[in-house]
């Protein structure tokens, strides 16, 4: 009896993989073995930057409030403490939004927050 090498579904889980290493250097790229191992490294690098982009642009946000909120003479720390106990429930994200889109509506927010919890 003739030894089954597993024919098509071998041949097509090999090409996927390939198509996933399209554009590596050298054998990486065209050499199923060295691919293999590639992608599976490329595949966790994804799942974590995934995560790790999340926190990025937490400190991204956070740098602009910063930088908006000192230009009114007040720290980032004391305005999120102003904003909670104030009630004003804008997230990091708005909040770095209207400090580069919108100057004047950051400020009242600001002032509004100082006032309230003064």
């Amino acid at each position: 009896m003739p030894r089954a090498k597993k024919g098509i579904k071998a041949r097509r889980r090999r090409n996927r993989i390939l198509k996933w290493a399209k554009g590596y250097r050298g054998k990486r790229g065209n050499c199923y073995k060295s691919a293999r191992e590639t992608v599976q490294h490329a595949w966790s690098f994804m799942y974590r930057h995934r995560r790790e982009r999340k926190g990025d642009f937490r400190r991204l946000w956070i740098i602009r409030i910063n930088a908006a909120a000192r230009t009114l003479g007040v720290s980032y720390s004391k305005l999120i403490g102003a904003l909670a106990k104030a009630g004003i429930s804008l997230d990091r994200k708005m909040l770095a939004t209207l400090a580069v889109s919108d100057p004047a509506a950051f400020r009242a927010v600001a002032l509004q927050a100082k006032a309230i919890s003064a």
